[in-house]
């Protein structure tokens, strides 16, 4: 073992101590036996030796070094990477060849550079928490991919020719994304130019810019989200497209820009953060951030047999009724599973609603519960949401002068749900670009000589006004609905929600808004608070339910019966019941196996989504949708009344819905006992 130099104790600035000899020597030879002798606490392997053996097989550039393994064994190199992260960097590069040369001592060929990936730095800074002390640090920001530029070739290294002697001056190393330095004069002739770039002996490095915009579910309520920067080189290059929610570690640092300068009068610097490691979030390492009490205590509660239940009355406490509408709002929130049968064909999972009523029925109040729900939300509103605003566009960029892609709000809304306000408002040209996103979930775009396909797998949850500004139920859904029926089959569930008197419900309405001004605490009683149903959704929604055979034989049984109640060819529905509600069918009945955290979706979950389905549009366009009487559905049945003090119905000659109808219309897929909760389902879900 060679002799250790103590490098902990310094008198002068880090980064000046680390540029010293005897430092440099002194980290190489700490980081190398970091890589050598670093063990698995589990099974003992080697496990830098073993992933410097994968990259090389594969052919790779990078390294992971996860920073808890190295702050474990070697601290002060953890804490020296983190604030001196550009110098300390370098020397683990050069190590990290090094010991990719013992191994495959002829692996230069292939990789010129090995680059040393930092991995599970512990702290996430959001961007707008970014100041001037983390400048020249080691950071880790999290955000969506909202813009990429095309691949250029930055100059790195410069010879230059004197165009007078022919002399070759260099290497002259070029500031990161600044202006082009050259000589001042030539040493040879002592001209002062012409000058020419050698491209021969000059050395370009690939790169490419992302704009890094906050997660809409990180953005505080009312404020813009914040955008910065995100430098890519070497390798990581192309490894995120628009839409993508990406965790990004690197340095942030400054560019000195002259233009900045002059727009503002006084010296500024642009700042970037130059990725050191890029990783894509998904559904499944959400589940991840829940600690074990977390797990155990979502499996406790899917073990009550009123889950679905209670889940329901959770939804948007504050809005009295419409229970259906919520149950519709919760399953969208859960999902269902996406499939891809071989490999090729792809079944989305994601379920569409729309929401269609009279004004003052809370529909925009629903869509601003499911933006403070859902982890990854995206607002909008017809009007102002063009083709551009909801897909995606192209802008030049204002630097290279070259066209870039940029998303709109359903490539922001990826594995998320998109709200659209007043989708009524939109004119037809805007609308068509949706039907792309809404069935097969991409977007493809063909601009500007940018060919691009970007991921759109999110919900969308809809709400407009009827032709009018009210429903008028003399006539047919059609002549109501300013939506063709492309778009109307797309929605797994429509809800119209008609604003009619009825003594017995504004009765119950008024009692509840007027408590809700009174006691705003009381008033407002959900089962379940809102963090912790995020914590069930996020763990439910990484379970994938499967069709038992029972399950199948109902589907393709409530599919044929649908049909046949359905118009006859040639009528004037607005609505048909298609192989599209076939596909929603399955959906809702994964997503009610989500609720019960079961991985085997049973006959009761759908019957239910049966149910569910045949409350919503289908029970209003009944010119042109009839179902026959006992096929199970019951339309009149209201399976949550509105609970009202005992007085009212003595005084108005009433009896209460429970003691005329008998037993309670409770949920099917919680009065089934075969659906009652899988105790364990989640606990090896993937």
């Amino acid at each position: 073992e060679e002799f250790e130099v103590d490098i902990e104790n310094y008198d002068c600035p880090l980064r000046e101590w680390i540029t010293r000899e005897r430092t440099k020597t002194e980290i190489r030879r700490k980081f190398s036996r970091f890589l050598r002798k670093f063990q698995d606490t589990e099974d003992g392997d080697l496990v830098y030796r073993k992933r410097i053996r994968e990259m090389c097989v594969s052919n790779g550039a990078s390294l992971e070094v996860s920073y808890h393994d190295l702050a474990t064994r070697e601290p002060m190199l953890a804490i020296w990477v983190a604030d001196a992260p550009a110098d300390m960097l370098e020397l683990f590069n050069e190590v990290a060849k090094v010991e990719a040369l013992k191994l495959y001592p002829a692996y230069e060929a292939i990789a010129k550079d090995i680059f040393v990936r930092i991995t599970k730095l512990p702290i996430v800074d959001q961007i707008r928490d970014i100041r001037q002390a983390h400048l020249n640090c080691l950071i880790k920001i999290s955000g969506v991919v909202t813009r990429r530029t095309g691949v250029f070739p930055q100059l790195r290294e410069v010879m230059f020719d004197c165009g007078k002697c022919g002399f070759i001056v260099g290497p002259i190393f070029q500031n990161k994304g600044g202006d082009e330095t050259r000589p001042g004069s030539c040493p040879e002739c002592q001209s002062k130019g012409p000058w020419r770039v050698n491209a021969e002996k000059t050395v370009y490095r690939n790169y490419q810019k992302l704009t890094l915009q906050e997660s809409p579910g990180d953005v505080p309520a009312g404020r813009i989200p914040r955008t910065k920067e995100i430098i890519l080189l070497h390798d990581l290059i192309d490894q995120a497209r628009p839409g993508d929610l990406v965790e990004i570690t690197g340095i942030y640092t400054n560019n000195f820009e002259s233009s900045l300068n002059r727009a503002n009068g006084f010296p500024v610097f642009s700042t970037y953060v130059e990725a050191n490691h890029l990783s894509r979030k998904s559904d499944a390492n959400a589940a991840t951030n829940l600690t074990d009490e977390d797990k155990e205590e979502i499996r406790r509660l899917s073990r009550d047999p009123q889950i679905a239940r209670r889940i329901v009355r959770s939804i948007a406490p504050s809005i009295h009724g419409h229970d259906d509408i919520k149950a519709g709002i919760a399953l969208a929130l859960f999902g269902g599973q996406e499939k891809f049968v071989k490999g090729k064909t792809k079944l989305r999972g994601d379920i569409n609603m729309l929401l269609l009523g009279d004004p003052g029925v809370a529909k925009s109040q629903f869509l601003k519960y499911v933006e403070k729900t859902a982890g990854r939300c995206v607002y909008t509103t017809g009007k102002g949401a063009s083709a551009v605003g909801l897909t995606a566009a192209v802008h030049k960029d204002p630097v290279t002068r070259e066209w870039v892609l940029e998303g709109g709000a359903l490539v922001l809304a990826d594995r998320g749900v998109c709200l659209i306000d007043e989708f009524d408002k939109m004119n037809d040209q805007d609308r068509v670009s949706i039907h792309e996103a809404m069935e097969q979930q991409t977007i493809s775009m063909t601009k500007a000589g940018i060919q691009a396909t970007l991921n759109a797998r999110t919900s969308i949850l809809a709400a407009a006004n009827p032709v009018g500004g009210r429903y008028d139920r003399s006539k047919k859904l059609k002549h109501n609905l300013s939506l063709p029926a492309p778009i109307l089959s797309r929605f797994d569930l429509v809800h119209v929600m008609i604003d009619e008197p009825d003594e017995f419900r504004d009765y119950a309405l008024a009692r509840h808004i007027v408590s809700l001004h009174q006691r705003r605490e009381n008033a407002v009683t959900a089962d379940y608070a809102l963090p912790q149903l995020q914590r069930y959704i996020r763990y439910a929604r990484t379970i994938r339910p499967k069709l038992t055979p029972e399950a199948q034989k109902e589907v393709v049984e409530a599919y044929v019966r649908l049909r046949q109640g359905d118009s006859q060819p040639g009528s004037q529905a607005a609505y048909r019941i298609t192989v599209r509600q076939l596909e929603a069918l399955v959906r809702l009945s994964e997503a009610l196996a989500r609720v019960h955290c079961r991985k085997d979706v049973l006959p009761a979950h759908v019957r239910e989504a049966r149910r569910l389905l045949s409350e919503s549009i289908i029970a209003v366009e009944a010119r042109d949708v009839t179902l026959e009487q006992g096929d199970g559905f019951d339309d009149d049945v209201d399976d949550y009344g509105p609970v009202l003090p005992d007085g009212w119905y003595e005084a108005h000659g009433r009896s209460r819905p429970d003691e005329a109808n008998g037993a309670d219309g409770a949920d099917a897929m919680d009065a089934d006992g075969d659906a009652g909760a899988d105790a364990d389902a989640g606990e090896d879900a993937d």
